[in-house]
């Protein structure tokens, strides 16, 4: 005949059983602080490395700007970079700004240029005028850029009146056909 079962032996498995689910739910935790901690790295990381590629884009387009309107009638005399208003219900930044006399082109660059990208400088355009008022008087173009425009946004940008400028080899070139009339803001 078996031996009966003791309640001690039960207590003792208990509480083996419990002491093995604690350490196991403790290393759980540790394992997910240790992936918290990675995330957050990485979010870092990538953050950084999506501004370093803006900042890259931007260098491409920023030095071509004023040869690429020059052949579209727009003399650019002068281009500013990350034109930043502060002014509340107008805070905006323009990425690349250049200015002929009292005509200026407002340039928004993406490395990757999608349709609400454009609906958001199209937004900031109808703003523009009170978030940099010493530019009312200034007849204000727009144009998107990007080394990658997601299919059908060059066509929606034409179609909002926007210059589309893309990368065309180790350059960039203003997408627009010759029959292109931009709107003004």
């Amino acid at each position: 005949m078996a031996d009966p079962v003791k309640l001690e032996d039960i207590y003792d498995l208990f509480r083996v059983s419990q002491a093995e689910a604690d350490r196991r739910a403790a290393e759980a935790d540790r394992r997910l602080e240790r992936l918290e901690r990675i995330a957050a790295n990485t979010s870092r990381e990538v953050a950084g490395l999506t501004t370093r590629w803006g900042q890259f884009v931007e260098n491409l387009v920023e030095p071509a700007v004023v040869r690429l309107f020059q052949e579209r009638g727009i003399e650019g005399q002068e281009t500013a970079r990350r034109m930043t208003s502060k002014r509340p219900g107008a805070q905006m930044e323009i990425d690349i700004f250049a200015v002929d006399g009292d005509v200026a082109v407002a340039i928004e660059v993406k490395s990757r240029l999608s349709q609400p990208d454009i609906d958001d400088f199209l937004e900031k355009l109808g703003r523009f005028r009170l978030a940099f008022p010493h530019y009312a008087d200034y007849q204000i173009y727009g144009a998107v850029a990007g080394i990658e425009i997601d299919a059908g946004c060059d066509l929606y940008a034409y179609r909002q009146g926007l210059f589309v400028i893309r990368q065309t080899g180790d350059t960039v070139a203003i997408a627009n056909d010759a029959a292109f009339r931009p709107n003004a803001w």
